[in-house]
């Protein structure tokens, strides 16, 4: 436990430092034509431009500024070519979208020939950009068809100052309810997604309340399953109020008056958003630690043999890595401004745009839990496996521990399936997004008024919407196999018992058998306890760890191959099935498992 808390520290310093607070600040705005502000510039056949300018400069302020050390040489009129080429140069005519007008190379050469003196009497050098050899068409103006990236279209500009950013391009947002899908196909997921929340809800509080019915049948090294449920019941929850509030959460509302059409949301100014995010990937990334703690409690029962009370002393250590590591996932999140809206489910989530916050706050946490969860779940089932074939018990028992084995294969086989399925659409989508942003921009790039891409080579890439249902699909259901835990006889006969305002008669008779043993057993013999209680069936024990090695006394007064009782707590033999092996009534040897038998 102290290793995997070390690594995730490690790795979330690492993902800080690698996740960037802003998106770059020099990305243009808008592809628009504008009025020309240089004042070098005024008074010329044209009156209108557009940036980024031959020269990269991505506003009439830095061009400005670029055009500073020429002054002197305009206003002494060493060359009539020289203003009107500066010009054609920092502040390009205005006329096709992503075409950019040059001079000609003989403007160029007259104007670089004429002022040549005067430059070097200032200190002027001729720019490297502006060679006539490179820059400018060959004998006249012609246009030069260029690649301005993405342009943030009017109707997807939003307000400074919030954070907002879209394929690299600062103050803007994409459109929502979604990009990729038509509204046909989005009704469809929407529903798809409510359905399944409501299954995985059914299901997690059906757990839940089962165990505040007997909060006592549940002990360690089982009870984070009830964690674990807990978790996935405010993921489905989370998912369930998304479908319900449709697009009013995770999309700002369209301002025709403004001319902005209907944007994702982000950042956490929202606050309903700000609040499903929170509950959504908190619970997420604790319900994927829950399980990780699942899988140490089931080691240190099968490797070291701790008893239930041992392991139940490092609750405390396991609720703070449980509850402690996705809190500060989450505040980090939300003090770098990560939170984007889903169209697609109506939630709020991380990494939906951002691949650099997919990589690092999704795929990285919940590979490491998936590495260190099967790492350890391994090696106690091998341990298992040991015990099964290096002690010598009677059939019965030998079957009841291989089923035993078979149900916690099947549980985290449960788990991980799902989880495995979302971790490669997750990756999926990180290696395909970039594809998919391209296909989109040439498709809507004349629609939105932004440049289109120059040569368009690659291929046409669309999001398939079954690659989403699925991924949703896996998200949901992952909480759905702790039911299967819970399920069994004595589950039923404690909600039967529970809605008749009675416990069974089962119940108060074991507890009425156990004090009867108390009161008859001799002063000087050992304390032999069986308990009502089970993880999941209505007959075993719950030994505590001053309990484990318990075997009755041999007649020979030998001790017993799974050890014997000692005047004070100890823990189980090495040799033992959890120290967990002893003798009933009628002379034969029991297996006592600390989750129950199967």
């Amino acid at each position: 436990m102290a290793s995997f808390l070390v690594l995730t520290v490690a790795w979330m310093l690492a993902a800080c430092a690698a996740v960037p607070m802003d998106a770059d600040a020099s990305s243009h705005s808008m592809f628009t034509c504008e009025p020309i502000t240089l004042r070098m510039c005024q008074g010329l056949p044209y009156n209108s431009t557009f940036m980024p300018n031959v020269l990269n400069h991505y506003d009439q302020q830095t061009a400005a500024l670029a055009m500073e050390p020429f002054h002197p040489m305009v206003n002494l009129q060493c060359s009539q070519e020289l203003r009107m080429f500066l010009c054609a140069l920092y502040a390009p005519v205005c006329t096709e979208y992503g075409r950019v007008t040059l001079p000609c190379r003989r403007l160029c050469l007259q104007a670089r020939s004429d002022c040549y003196r005067l430059m070097d009497m200032f200190g002027v050098s001729w720019p490297h950009e502006m060679d006539c050899d490179r820059s400018v068409a060959q004998r006249s103006p012609g246009a030069v068809q260029r690649d301005y990236g993405f342009w943030c279209p009017r109707e997807l500009k939003m307000d400074p100052d919030l954070g907002y950013s879209f394929m690299g391009v600062r103050d803007c947002s994409p459109p929502c309810p979604n990009m990729y899908f038509g509204r046909e196909e989005l009704a469809l997921a929407r529903y798809f997604i409510g359905v399944v929340s409501i299954v995985c809800l059914s299901a997690t509080l059906f757990t839940f309340l089962t165990f505040l019915i007997d909060v006592s049948r549940f002990r360690y090294p089982e009870r984070p399953i009830i964690f674990y449920a807990v978790c996935y019941m405010m993921v489905s929850l989370a998912f369930f109020l998304g479908f319900l509030l449709d697009d009013r959460v995770a999309c700002n509302a369209a301002a025709p008056g403004r001319f902005r059409a209907a944007t994702v949301t982000q950042g956490s100014h929202n606050k309903a958003c700000t609040l499903l995010f929170m509950v959504l990937y908190f619970f997420t990334m604790a319900g994927s630690v829950w399980w990780v703690i699942l899988t140490v409690t089931w080691f240190l029962a099968a490797v070291p043999k701790w008893g239930s009370e041992a392991i139940e002393k490092k609750a405390l250590l396991f609720h703070a890595c449980a509850w402690g590591l996705p809190g500060a996932l989450t505040v980090t999140l939300l003090a770098m401004n990560k939170i984007e809206g889903d169209g697609v489910s109506g939630v709020c989530f991380v990494g939906l745009y951002d691949l650099t916050a997919l990589r690092w706050f999704l795929l990285a946490p919940l590979g490491l839990d998936v590495v260190v969860g099967v790492a350890l779940l391994l090696a106690g089932i091998l341990a298992l496996n040991r015990v099964r074939m290096e002690i010598p018990l009677e059939k019965e028992n030998q079957e009841k521990l291989v089923k035993f084995m078979i149900r916690i294969g099947v549980f985290s086989v449960l788990y991980l399936v799902p989880l495995l399925t979302v971790l490669a659409c997750l990756l999926y989508e990180s290696s395909h997004r970039q594809a998919w942003d391209a296909t989109w921009v040439q498709e809507r790039c004349k629609e939105y008024h932004i440049p289109c891409p120059y040569q368009f080579g690659g291929p046409v890439s669309r999001p398939d919407l079954v690659l989403f249902l699925v991924k949703y699909l896996m998200m949901l259901i992952v909480g759905i196999p702790s039911v299967f835990w819970v399920g069994s006889k004595k589950t039923c006969f404690e909600w039967a018992g529970f809605f008749h305002g009675k416990r069974r008669k089962e119940y108060v008779q074991c507890h009425s058998n156990k004090e009867s043993v108390l009161l008859l057993r001799e002063p000087s013999g050992p304390v032999v306890r069986k308990s009502c209680g089970t993880s999941t069936q209505g007959t075993s024990t719950h030994a505590s760890s001053t309990h484990l090695a318990m075997l009755d006394q041999p007649a020979s007064g030998s001790t017993s191959r799974a050890g014997s009782m000692r005047s004070g707590p100890s823990k189980s033999s090495g040799s033992s099935y959890h120290g967990s092996l002893h003798r009933n009534r009628d002379d034969r040897w029991v297996v006592w498992s600390p989750w129950g038998p199967p």
